[in-house]
């Protein structure tokens, strides 16, 4: 069971700034446990600052620029929401290109909360059904995506599979499905 994602490289892709830290903290953990490697990619070298809800918490070090990450370097990515960090992330050109760089090559995505705003600026919701804040419904709904209101939803409707999760409440379960999604593609390797 420890060894499920061994030497997998999974990005968590964020903003330098506006992470919601718990969701940034408890997948990154989850991934770590089970072998895998996660990476923090963002679009400034340096630090990303986290935070409880409206509140600072913790700085990361990112590992990786948006710039250099490359899709054929992971194994998966994950984003992490927190209000101003997907709305940040979606104006990053190389964000959105390796976001839709792993959907077209059939890499497995889990957003939560927030973070399937990047997924709508990458235009890769159409026709799928996923989850998200209830605020995002709209967008969602608008950039040709089901949005359902679930604690997680796994969509295996299109190029890839994509896992997503409403709020930090559903994060076990979040983690769970991430981690059940990501090893076969490790395992197929």
């Amino acid at each position: 069971m420890a060894d499920e994602l061994k030497g997998a490289r999974v990005a968590f892709l964020v903003a330098n700034e506006g992470i919601e830290q718990s969701e940034l903290t408890e997948p990154w953990q989850a991934v770590a446990a089970v072998g895998g490697r996660p990476e923090l990619i963002a679009p400034e070298a340096g630090e990303a600052q986290a935070f409880k809800h409206l509140d600072k918490a913790d700085r990361f070090p990112v590992d990786r620029t948006t710039a250099e990450a490359s899709p054929d370097e992971y194994d998966g990515v994950v984003l992490p929401g927190g209000v101003a960090n997907p709305d940040r992330l979606r104006m990053d050109r190389a964000a959105i290109d390796l976001v839709r760089s792993m959907f077209e090559a059939g890499k497995p995505v889990a957003a939560i909360c927030h973070g399937p705003w990047t997924l709508v600026e990458a235009d890769v919701v159409r026709n799928r059904t996923l989850t998200s804040w209830p605020s995002l419904r709209t967008d969602i709904a608008n950039a040709g995506g089901r949005w359902v209101d679930e604690e997680v939803v796994v969509c295996t409707g299109g190029p890839n599979i994509l896992v997503t999760s409403r709020k930090p409440d559903d994060l076990p379960a979040f983690c769970r499905n991430l981690i059940e999604v990501f090893s076969p593609v490790r395992s197929g390797s």
